[in-house]
């Protein structure tokens, strides 16, 4: 299994040039047409396998407010609209959602902001 495992590693980290080789040597020597295979491959993991559904919808977790926690309560309050009380309490509560269901540029921008301020923050 782990010498399986080494190969489809392999596989995978073939150049493009390294893909089209083997493809004309499994087509020369084997009869093999490996024009789907080759894609796959020279395309990585995802595209071997049925299309996998990109996430959308991000949740912004703070999981610690860090030594500037002020400052985190500040952005919190402004981006969720929350007043001063609310948003500390949230803070408070790290490991806690700041916000849910937000785009991905949406939360990549709040985890960024909330960063800045100090906080440690993940997208789930």
């Amino acid at each position: 299994m782990a010498d399986l495992k080494a190969f489809a590693e392999q596989l995978v980290n073939l150049s493009v040039k390294e893909v089209n080789e083997l493809a004309q040597i499994l087509k020369e020597e084997y009869g093999i047409e490996p024009a789907a295979a080759a894609v796959a491959v020279a395309a990585g993991p995802a595209a071997a396998g049925p299309a996998a559904e990109e996430k959308t919808s991000f949740d912004v977790v703070l999981k610690n407010a860090g030594a500037n926690k002020l400052n985190v309560v500040k952005v919190v309050k402004g981006e969720t609209g929350l007043g001063l009380k609310e948003a500390k309490e949230l803070v408070d509560g790290a490991l806690s959602t700041v916000k849910e269901a937000l785009a991905k540029d949406e939360a990549e921008a709040l985890k960024k902001a909330l960063e800045e301020a100090g906080a440690e923050v993940e997208l789930k």
